[in-house]
């Protein structure tokens, strides 16, 4: 474990992201579970099982996303990067986590933009970099879910963007929500794993070649037996 994953912050992103991937995928489980048997045993369906199976499963790829990072699942080329000494490709792999850094950055800009309409927020100014938020940008705070029921839980949503106005569908805020929590999420990542290169306490924001080494090993022995 990484000495930025030790900190505070880091265990509690930690706990945050595995605790989230667990029950998405406890739920994901359950909700089919309970549509087949539904359909098989009752000649029911849940109307809103398939609706809520691909959002929790987007939310589930999105958190995928940065955890892999933290745990250096990501694939990449690094044929050219493996020929040069250790010190030009410390410096490499530094360069590609700011370019990493930036790009999860204007993600997380992009992300807020689409995401704020629908919770009756303002989306930012300027194209690359924000430069303060937009006025009159027509609010989406009604815009719902096709199938998912609303859940009492978010009865408070009503009055605060809604206009007082009762929700008979979930909003799309609630879905929508893991677009700005995950482009954070993966920038923090980035950002986390640049100073661990820095450090000295990781190689690169890859996946190494000692996986497909460990394969071609278990491919070996195989043939020999």
């Amino acid at each position: 474990m990484s000495g930025s994953s030790r900190s505070g912050l880091g265990r509690a992103v930690n706990a945050f992201e595995e605790t989230a991937i667990a029950v998405i995928l406890g739920l994901m489980t359950l909700v089919t579970f309970a549509n087949v048997v539904l359909r098989y045993g009752f000649n029911e369906t849940l109307i809103w099982g398939l609706e809520v199976t691909l959002i929790l499963f987007a939310w589930l790829v999105i958190f995928g996303v940065s955890y892999c990072v933290k745990i250096t699942a990501h694939l990449g080329v690094d044929a050219l990067v493996n020929v040069v000494p250790s010190r030009p490709r410390r410096m490499l792999a530094v360069l590609s986590g700011l370019i990493c850094c930036a790009y999860a950055f204007l993600m997380l800009k992009g992300a807020w933009d689409y995401w704020a309409p629908f919770a009756a927020l303002q989306p930012t100014e300027g194209r690359w970099f924000p430069l303060g938020f937009a006025e009159g940008v027509r609010d989406r705070a009604f815009y719902v879910t096709d199938q998912v029921p609303m859940l009492g839980i978010f009865r408070w949503l009503e009055p605060t963007i809604n206009y007082g106005e009762s929700y008979e569908k979930l909003p799309r805020v609630i879905p929508y929500a893991i677009l700005p929590v995950g482009a954070a999420l993966l920038l923090f990542r980035f950002v986390q794993a640049t100073v661990d290169v820095v450090r000295g306490r990781r190689e690169s924001l890859i996946v190494s070649h000692e996986a497909e080494d460990a394969v071609a090993d278990a491919a070996r022995a195989n043939r020999e037996e």
